[in-house]
């Protein structure tokens, strides 16, 4: 499945997901904490919950943000890089209706000397299949 395959498909949104977190690699940053801001991207399938109307077809998205809320408000980690990957592979690994995930991570408040919404990182993870002969 390529980018553009799965870009065209069903997905949840989450949007503008903010937590309080202790990440980073100096000091003041995992003693002060800051604010983190998310977005998760989770393709699927929702043809089945669209016909049934039912919840037990598709993924709840409160599900999807206690992910995200257990990650960005637990252990420190270092990187941006290493928390969306948190987020990405416990999404994927409990939910195997989800082909794929991108997680974005950012941080508004940055000692930077510009004014700035957010830098930060994005990330697409894709269920991997194996094809066996």
């Amino acid at each position: 499945m390529n980018d553009d395959e799965i870009i065209k498909g069903d997905k949840l949104i989450l949007r503008g997901l903010k937590f309080h977190g202790f990440h980073g690699v100096k000091p003041e940053e995992r003693k002060l904490g800051q604010k983190f801001l998310v977005d998760v991207d989770a393709w699927l399938d929702l043809c089945p919950s669209g016909k049934s109307d039912d919840l037990s077809d598709t993924v709840s998205y409160t599900e999807i943000y206690r992910i995200v809320k257990e990650v960005l408000e637990g252990p420190p980690q270092n990187l941006l890089e290493s928390m969306a990957h948190l987020i990405a592979s416990t999404t994927l690994s409990k939910f195997t209706q989800i082909s794929a995930v991108r997680v974005k991570v950012g941080k508004p408040h940055v000692a930077v000397h510009g004014p700035v919404d957010y830098l930060g990182i994005e990330i697409l993870r894709h269920r991997r299949i194996d094809v066996q002969n």
